[in-house]
């Protein structure tokens, strides 16, 4: 261990120099010994197990107390919170300080007190007592313009801070008070009992305190590629948990030694805390900022290489010491053109946006993990979504069943209250108990209800209601092996002891065709759950009535497969219970699974939510293509797709095992029509985004569970349920849904789609500020004997309203249902696409020609004012920033919509900006003097400059007739329209055959599946269920009849294409 014993018991005995060391005598040191690196040894010195917890003052078996009290209080003083220290937070001042820093800024100030200097000297000032009063002004200017940036940049950050403090927080189980009660992580104090399950990152340090089959991956953590089974030090295992490790099987409980940075995830991470990277949309834009700031600084160039020199010419004759205020003035200007061509405003653009839409978003449950998420989702085309909670309710209930022979359908179930009795009864509520790692406790709310798998929930509220208690049958039967579910295995087993006196045990001691009969009953049972035609299948004894297993016959098997059929054609999720009884001891490593005795099949409802097929519909408006991919068998799947809108004319339902045997070739011909995926697995869906991906499409998947981890990673958007899903789900995904629901999906598409348009917005009202503001500063110093017609500290103000101010008007505009009748935007496209560049160079044409029209002819339009006089000067800076204001509200539309007021009284913050930006020109112009080279405007005037602004609107509109057409970018994917032989439209079902002599499961991964093409039209209105079912039924035949040599991949595309070519 590369230690001495000498040393350990000199770390054991170290005197820790606190107020809690006599109360908690383990020093965080100490602790953090045992897991970095793992050492045994240590912990068998500090007494094992129940020697570290009774120094943690913790009882292994109730946990600590729910009331928080002086010892808990010493206890996070002494170990601390489950949180990790923020990366260092930017104060205000270093915002400043960092805004200051740019270059051109630098350049700018110093030439300001350059020009107060030479402007307060009589040597080098025409008046040296005003002169000085616009280097001044230029200062202010400067500071103004980088107090509001940087306020505005410190707000953001502390909205993200939040974001992010919302986004690590989890939920995780814990023992308190000894009973079992769900947590906040940043809550998870050492000490703690700790439940772990499959799925759970666990969330701090800890030491293994019981469990079965448990497994992590510590890859991630120590490099250890293979998983590591858990268990006691007793037993020769490895009892440490690593905290950020995963939990990939089984379940247990651990005493947590070790949160937040004393732990050995914390250290790393805290290590390796960096500040969160630019997304793609803002390295793009910040990239064409960096173009358009060399646009500015060759007009700068231009500028002082032409009109200082133009200037020596002219007054080449009467040269005197004034010329150097004259000379820093050009400088001035051409640093000012600079700063107003360098557009900082849009990486700020995007950040506002992200920050508005996240804060949004959040409300509207969804929390982004990620930020390039919020822009993937503008461009995506397909959502590959789950069913389960989802599309579904989650509100679970076991509504019919056959138990033991007996059909209970959903207007009698009740009768099984009353007829379950005995063996029947206690069976199979021991094996829905065990099998279930749902437990009853306070919930979210603080309202006492079933906490855990949805589906286990149910059942468990189902057993109650037949009068059994999951609790004390869990006390009561000694787990001896665990057997986890699996997406691959579809189920999962328990093996329990029975005691000779255990009820379960007496009730039994009859067992046919294999186990022994002896008075003392079976020593072992295994119960069996999971997918009912899996389950069925691995059976070979059915529970009678009597409730004494009987022979599973040809027509007891054909009865199950046409309950599990009449169940799914109603939209039921089916799951199936068995048990075996073994009187001998042996290898239990592989689950003995085979010759079970089938209890029955429940059927378990799970009502669609209703505002799943509006918003099915809206994402197909929105030209996104909608595939449901669930782990249900076909028929239920089909049913449900149906009933949510996603499942259309021509489209195809398949199972994951067929699917994934397709060639490259098959899948890509399949793909545009496939819109069910049924009895799926994680890695179906993964070969699934994979090949929409490799056609060009872009991909957002939902997913919950452990295995969805790569599928989710894979996708160009990942979404994790945040009330079903797992951990590692979760931290693999970019988005959370907080309530688990399609619809919020959309919400998601929406926003997406909005926050791309905002930066549109801003970048085309910026773009026409630029280069209005440029050619008239620069040609204006040009081709007039005096300075800029536009004056520095009124090009700032300028910038001010085009960068900051615009910014935040255009960027936090909310989205509009019209976002979502438009298709996706193209990757290929860029972020200005045709109509935006109409839109600009309409804009910046008439701007310019109004400009320079009261330029070099204003005096002839006012007669009274004096040509180049500042009076003039200001009318045209007072018509420029008008038009400026009345083209930010025409930037509000992309595309051909006249009305670009619509939505405006919903846009608060919009016209706070314009009524403040209106507000400050009216100070600035009438109050500014010398500070702002302005002279007060009368009411004619000021009616005459607003006038020539508004016609931007006119203009607007007559730009927005112009016959600019975007440019196509077409998708490779596109649905193929489908017909059968008699000319309609079809939808193409993967269906598996059922040989009338076959005793499998009519889904069993083994038997052949062929094609069905089947009319995709909804149910007549007149035929109740039964006809349905009938109906179904006769159709199942005719595939065996009809299909029973056809090659499913051929006959599929033979039949896309035929039916193609039959059109």
């Amino acid at each position: 261990m590369g230690k001495s014993k000498g040393s350990k018991s000199a770390d054991l005995n170290e005197v820790v120099l606190d107020a809690y060391s006599d109360e908690f005598p383990l020093s965080t040191t100490a602790l953090s010994k045992l897991v970095d690196p793992k050492d045994p040894e240590y912990l068998k010195e500090l007494g094992g197990l129940e020697g570290v917890a009774s120094s943690l003052r913790a009882n292994i078996k109730t946990g600590l107390a729910h009331e928080h009290n002086d010892t808990e209080e010493h206890r996070i003083a002494k170990y601390g919170k489950n949180v990790l220290p923020p990366p260092p937070r930017k104060t205000l001042l270093s915002i400043v300080w960092d805004a200051l820093g740019d270059q051109v800024l630098r350049i700018l100030i110093v030439a300001s007190v350059i020009a107060i200097i030479l402007g307060a000297l009589p040597q080098t000032a025409e008046d040296p007592q005003l002169d000085w009063i616009e280097g001044v002004a230029i200062l202010i200017a400067v500071v103004i313009v980088v107090s509001v940036t940087s306020i505005n940049d410190f707000q953001k950050q502390k909205q993200f801070e939040k974001l992010n403090d919302k986004k690590n927080d989890r939920e995780v189980k814990a023992i308190r008070g000894g009973e079992q009660c769900l947590l906040s992580i940043f809550d998870v104090r050492v000490g703690d009992i700790i439940v772990l399950d499959t799925g759970d990152i666990v969330c701090a340090d800890g030491i293994f305190i019981e469990g079965h089959s448990i497994k992590t991956d510590e890859s991630a953590m120590t490099g250890e590629a293979d998983a590591i089974k858990k268990g006691s030090l007793a037993d020769g295992m490895d009892p440490f948990f690593l905290s950020g490790s995963q939990v990939i099987e089984g379940f247990g409980r651990m005493l947590v030694i070790a949160v937040g940075k004393y732990s050995f995830n914390g250290k790393t991470m805290l290590a390796l805390q960096v500040e969160d990277s630019d997304t793609p949309l803002q390295e793009k834009l910040t990239h064409l900022a960096n173009n358009i700031g060399k646009f500015g600084l060759g007009a700068a160039a231009l500028l002082l290489l032409i009109a200082i020199p133009k200037y020596l010419i002219i007054h080449r004759d009467t040269l005197d010491s004034k010329v150097a205020t004259v000379i820093v003035r050009y400088i001035i200007n051409a640093i000012t053109i600079v700063v107003v061509a360098v557009p900082e405003g849009l990486p700020l653009a995007v950040t506002m946006a992200l920050a508005y839409g996240m804060i949004k978003m959040l409300k509207l449950n969804n929390l982004v993990r990620h930020l390039d998420a919020c822009e993937t989702m503008a461009d995506a085309t397909n959502i590959c979504s789950d069913k389960t909670g989802t599309l579904t309710t989650n509100q679970m209930t076991v509504v019919t069943g056959w138990v033991a022979g007996r059909l209970y359908e959903e207007n009698n179930f009740a009768q099984a209250d009353g007829e379950l009795q005995g063996f029947t009864r206690q069976v199979l509520c021991d094996g829905i108990a065990v099998n279930s790692n749902a437990f009853e406790g306070p919930n979210a709310k603080g309202k006492i209800d079933f906490i855990g798998s949805k589906t286990e929930c149910a059942m468990l509220m189902w057993t109650k209601s037949l009068g059994s208690n999951y609790d004390t049958i869990r006390r009561d039967l000694t787990v001896k092996q665990l057997y986890p579910f699996s997406s691959a295995r579809k189920r999962m087993s328990t093996l329990v002891t029975l005691s000779d006196g255990s009820a379960s045990a007496k009730e039994m001691n009859l067992e046919i065709g294999g186990a022994s009969s002896h008075s003392g009953g079976p020593k072992y049972r295994i119960f069996t759950k999971g997918a009912s035609e899996i389950v069925a299948g691995m059976c070979d004894r059915v529970l009678g009535r009597d409730g004494v297993p009987v022979p599973f016959s040809d027509a007891a098997r054909r009865e199950v497969d046409q309950t599990i059929l009449h169940f799914a054609s109603d939209a039921l999720r089916t799951i199936g219970i068995a048990y075996a009884d073994f009187d001998e001891e042996r290898d239990w490593e592989i689950p003995p699974e085979n010759n079970l005795v089938l209890i029955g099949i429940v059927g378990i409802r799970d009502p669609i939510r209703p505002e799943v097929p509006p918003a099915v519909a809206t994402c197909q408006r929105a030209g996104i293509t909608v595939r449901m991919v669930t782990g249900d068998n076909i028929v239920t799947a089909e049913n449900i797709a149906r009933k949510c809108g996603i499942l259309t004319e021509g489209g195809i339902c398949m199972e994951g095992p067929k699917f994934r045997e397709l060639s490259t070739d098959q899948m890509d011909r399949i793909l545009p029509n496939l819109q069910v995926l049924a009895r799926s697995s994680p890695t179906d869906k993964q070969i699934l985004v994979e090949r929409l991906q490799a056609l060009g499409e872009v991909v957002a998947v939902t997913g919950d569970g452990t295995n969805d981890g790569p599928a989710l990673k894979m996708a160009d958007i990942g979404f994790s349920m945040g009330v079903s899903g797992t951990e590692v789900a979760i931290a693999a995904s970019d988005v959370v849904l907080l309530d688990d629901n399609f619809a919020s999906i959309v919400v998601a598409v929406l926003w997406g789609r909005n926050i791309f348009d905002a930066i549109r917005k801003f970048l085309q009202f910026q773009l026409t500020v630029n280069v209005v503001a440029v050619t008239i500063a620069l040609i204006g110093s040009l081709t007039t004997d005096k300075h800029s017609p536009l004056g520095a500290v009124q090009l700032l103000w300028v910038n001010l309203i085009m960068d900051t101010m615009a910014a935040l008007a255009l960027a936090t505009e909310p989205p509009t249902p019209d976002l979502l009748l438009r298709e996706p935007n193209s990757r290929a496209e860029g972020l200005i696409n045709r109509r935006m560049w109409r839109n600009i160079l309409v804009q910046s044409v008439y701007q310019l020609i109004v400009c320079f029209v009261i330029l070099y002819a204003g005096d002839k339009i006012w007669t009274y004012i004096v040509k180049d006089s500042r009076h003039h000067y200001t009318l045209l800076f007072n018509t420029f920033v008008f038009m400026q204001l009345f083209n930010e509200i025409n930037s509000r539309e992309l595309e051909n919509r006249i009305n670009v007021f619509r939505g405006l009284h919903k846009s608060y913050l919009f016209m706070i900006v314009i009524v403040l930006t209106l507000a400050i020109q009216v100070v600035f112009v009438q109050l500014g003097d010398r500070f702002t080279q302005t002279d007060p405007l009368a009411w004619y005037e000021w009616f005459e400059c607003v006038a020539i602004g508004a016609f931007c609107m006119v203009i607007g509109v007559f730009q927005r007739m112009l016959p600019i057409h975007n440019k196509v970018y077409p998708r490779q994917l596109h649905m193929i329209k489908v017909t059968d032989e008699t000319g309609q439209r079809s939808s193409i079902i993967m269906t598996p055959v059922v040989q009338p002599n076959d005793t499998k499961s009519i889904d069993d991964d083994h038997q052949q599946s062929e094609l069905l093409i089947v009319r995709a039209a909804p149910p007549s209105p007149g035929l109740g269920r039964g006809w349905q079912i009938a109906r179904q039924t006769r159709t199942k035949i005719a595939v065996v009849n009809a299909f029973k040599s056809s090659s499913m991949a051929d006959d599929l595309v033979a039949s896309v294409h035929g039916g193609r070519h039959r059109h």
